[in-house]
C-alpha cells in the first residue's frame, strides 16, 4: 500500500472522474436525473470520504496503515503519548461538527422519498447534484493543498 496522502490523492482523482461522468450523463439526457443521482452519489460520497480518511492518518502519521481509512476525527487512532494532536485534526474535527464536512460525510445517499407512478426510481430527500459533489472535491483539495505545505516541514 501506498502513503496516506497517494491513497487519499487517488480517491479524490476517482472521486472526480465520477463527478465527470455523473455531468456527461446529466447533459445527454437520457437517464433521469434521480436516477443518475442514486447510480453517482453513493460512488462518489465514497471516494470522496476515503480521501478524507486518508488525508487525516497523513496528517497524524500512525506509523502503519489500516486497510481501510477512518470515516471521521473519532475513528483515528489514538495519538502517541507525548505527541500533541496537530492543530490540523482540530480544524477538522469543527468542519465535522458545523461545517461542510459534516454536511458530506452525513448526505443521505439512500434514502428514498418517494417514487413517481410507473416508476420504479425513487428521489432522493436531500438531492445531491454532481455541483455540490464538486464543490466538496474542490474543497478536500483547497484543504490537502493548504495543509500538504505544512506537513512537509515536519
Amino acid at each position: 500500500m501506498g502513503s496516506a496522502r497517494g491513497q487519499a490523492n487517488h480517491c479524490l482523482y476517482l472521486g472526480r472522474l465520477l463527478i465527470a461522468a455523473w455531468r456527461r450523463d446529466l447533459a445527454a439526457e437520457i437517464t433521469p436525473a434521480t436516477v443518475l443521482a442514486q447510480a453517482y452519489l453513493p460512488a462518489v460520497r465514497a471516494h470522496l470520504r476515503n480521501a478524507y480518511g486518508w488525508f487525516l492518518l497523513e496528517i497524524t502519521r500512525p506509523g502503519s496503515l489500516p486497510d481501510s481509512p477512518p470515516g471521521c476525527v473519532a475513528e483515528l487512532p489514538e495519538v502517541a503519548a507525548g505527541k500533541a494532536v496537530p492543530p490540523e485534526v482540530r480544524e477538522f474535527q469543527q468542519l465535522e461538527t458545523a461545517g461542510w464536512i459534516g454536511e458530506m460525510l452525513s448526505a443521505e445517499v439512500d434514502a428514498p422519498a418517494q417514487s413517481a407512478p410507473g416508476n420504479l426510481a425513487t428521489t432522493l430527500v436531500d438531492s445531491i447534484d454532481p455541483q455540490q459533489s464538486q464543490r466538496w472535491a474542490e474543497l478536500l483539495q483547497s484543504l490537502f493543498d493548504r495543509m500538504a505545505d505544512s506537513l512537509d516541514e515536519y
